[in-house]
């Protein structure tokens, strides 16, 4: 045994994991709907005994998630050791269990963080554990791969979409068929307002929530994130500029959360918002007729929405012949039957086609929603992993300084293109 290699190496680890520590706080919070709270210990107590973390503190033991773990468990012949961690903090956990070779078997985690905690050496590949990830859509997986390689499979999605008031709508003399692109929704928005109504309301807030809501808008216009002061990117920008130049948007975006965004469509004074999956709970509680279809592109068909929602993986082990059994608990996680039932308790559209059909069976009202997630991309897509959380706070800066009036989008967009480089 080399002694000062071993050193050396475990000192490169602690290095790594130091580095991305920041990084992963950064994209772990202020996108999706999450709840707080959960703590817990790392590592299995024995062979029998597997651990599971989860981003998931909402359910209890009662819950029919928790039941379902315990089920997997037992199908795989283990007991589950279950810990749940509000998003940020877990990703922080697993962390910290990895640079102490304690890493729970089965990690579930927010899908930016992947390729992060990839990059850490946190996570098994999927050619290591053989995971079979075939079923799940590409777009949606590959919020999971970085440098060729895949470290997991989706759980289930949510995006954004654009919900719309049908009565004001109504009133406006408006039809929603009419909608296809950047074009056709400003001049909807342009008759809510002649009529005496409020137009769109979204979430352009200085955080990385911020820029999740941008980004259909971004991706929509043909931008790329790796050119942020490119001719479409500044078309995006302007966009949202006019939309609040000419009222059809109002100034409170600089400062919403989705939170507050979704509240102002529940006044019921709004033709349109752009929030997720995750408001529909509230949708039916808001006493008015609605209606959602996929946020358009600029020239029609519907944009790239970023997608929220979790991957399933398997950190490394110190015993490498524990990832059989943690490949068995996983595969019943993510199986068909068991993710129907999932993605309907967290309000998920399913990851793979087949489970996609059944959900929409079941529920007509989940069709763009699906169509929304097809369409989706990853934030961390485009291998750019560890690179994404620069880029985000570049953009969101950019879309403050347009909207508040410090600069025109072209030059907030180049501040953010010489910043990030």
């Amino acid at each position: 045994m080399n002694t000062s290699a071993n050193t050396s190496a475990n000192a490169s680890a602690r290095r790594r994991f130091t580095a991305v520590a920041l990084t992963v706080v950064a994209i772990a919070t202020g996108t999706t709907a999450c709840s707080s709270g959960g703590s817990g210990s790392s590592q299995a107590e024995d062979s029998g005994t597997y651990t599971i973390w989860d981003p998931y503190p909402q359910f209890d033991k009662s819950s029919a998630w928790a039941k379902l773990l315990d089920a997997c468990g037992t199908k795989a012949g283990v007991k589950i050791k279950r810990t749940a961690f509000d998003t940020s903090d877990l990703a922080n956990k697993a962390l910290l269990a990895a640079q102490q070779d304690n890493s729970a078997d089965v990690l579930i985690v927010d899908n930016p963080v992947v390729s992060t905690l990839a990059e850490a050496g946190v996570l098994t590949t999927t050619e290591d554990n053989k995971l079979d990830t075939s079923k799940a859509d590409s777009n949606l997986l590959a919020a999971g791969q970085s440098g060729g390689k895949t470290y997991g499979t989706p759980i289930g999605a949510n995006t954004l979409a654009l919900y719309y008031n049908k009565k004001v709508l109504k009133q406006a003399g408006v039809d929603i068929a009419s909608v296809k692109d950047w074009k056709s929704l400003t001049a909807a928005l342009a008759k809510v307002k002649k009529a005496g109504k409020k137009g769109i309301t979204f979430s352009a807030i200085g955080t990385e929530e911020g820029t999740f809501q941008f980004l259909p808008w971004y991706w929509g216009s043909g931008a790329q994130l790796t050119v942020l002061d490119s001719g479409q990117a500044v078309s995006a920008l302007s966009l949202w500029k006019d939309w609040l130049k000419s009222g059809y948007a109002p100034n409170s975006v600089l400062n919403n959360t989705q939170t507050t965004s979704w509240q102002e469509f529940a006044s019921g004074d709004y033709a349109f918002s752009e929030n997720g999956t995750w408001q529909l709970a509230n949708a039916a509680k808001a006493g008015f007729e609605y209606g959602v279809i996929p946020v358009p592109a600029a020239d029609g068909g519907n944009a790239a929405a970023p997608t929220g929602g979790e991957f399933v993986t398997i950190p490394v082990q110190g015993e490498t012949d524990r990832y059989a059994t943690s490949q068995k608990i996983v595969t019943c996680l993510t199986s068909t039957d068991n993710l129907l039932n999932t993605d309907t308790t967290l309000s998920y559209v399913a990851p793979t086609t087949e489970v996609q059909d059944k959900q929409t069976t079941t529920n007509a009202e989940l069709k763009p929603w699906v169509d929304a997630v097809k369409a989706a991309k990853g934030r961390t897509s485009d291998d750019l992993g560890t690179k994404y959380p620069k880029i985000s706070e570049q953009l969101w800066k950019a879309v403050q300084s347009a909207l508040s009036g410090s600069k025109s989008p072209k030059d907030a967009l180049a501040a953010a293109q010489a910043a990030v480089k």
